[in-house]
């Protein structure tokens, strides 16, 4: 009885797949469920004002299941998970704009050199980290196209690539396809971010 009412260590909460503001908000709304107290949710983590009680982790874990997501126990997987959503708001929320490149950035923001932050990575992922960005990028790509909203010029813009024909070859590298080849296909083929990998 002990073990259950002993408060973990963390106030923390590191979380699998929490990659846009929707699964933001379903995150908070479990964690007020279940009467956890939340000071914030951001991609890929929450912080509670107070550590969790082991009785309301082993809750919170089934409640998060449900959604598809998991907590991350592991420091390796959390630095893992870290990376995919430093990327994930760089590409998505900030449309590529950073003064560096994504391995300075990464080192910087997670405080850790990148050499241990890429290895980590590609031992838990088996991929690279430059790939994982070239797959987001692309997904971006396809999304925009979709939506038919920025020109292709734009997009190339909005992400930084160095010319159009750069993200043309890139696209077509992972896709098979030109993205003006992209936008005749039906049904669309873009896939879920927490599945690119």
């Amino acid at each position: 009885m002990e073990q259950q009412t002993s408060l973990l260590v963390e106030n923390i909460l590191y979380i699998k797949n929490v990659v846009c503001p929707r699964c933001i908000r379903i995150i908070w709304e479990q964690l007020t469920l279940l009467g956890i107290p939340v000071v914030q949710v951001s991609l890929g983590q929450a912080e509670l004002s107070r550590p969790l009680l082991a009785v309301e982790k082993e809750t919170l874990k089934s409640a998060l299941e449900e959604y598809g997501f998991s907590l991350l126990e592991d420091r390796k997987s959390r630095l893992v998970e870290q990376v995919k959503n430093l990327l994930i708001d760089v590409i998505y929320y900030r449309h590529g704009k950073v003064t560096c490149n994504y391995s300075t950035y990464l080192s910087n923001s997670l405080g850790k050199n990148y050499g241990t932050i890429s290895h980590a990575f590609s031992s838990e992922e088996s991929t690279t980290i430059e790939k994982y960005a070239i797959l987001l990028r692309v997904e971006y790509i396809k999304a925009q196209l979709e939506y038919d909203e920025l020109s292709l010029s734009e997009i190339a813009t909005r992400l930084q690539y160095s010319s159009l024909s750069h993200l043309s070859k890139q696209f077509k590298g992972v896709t098979g396809i030109t993205p003006s080849e992209y936008k005749k296909v039906l049904p669309k083929s873009r896939r879920p971010l927490n599945m690119l990998i």
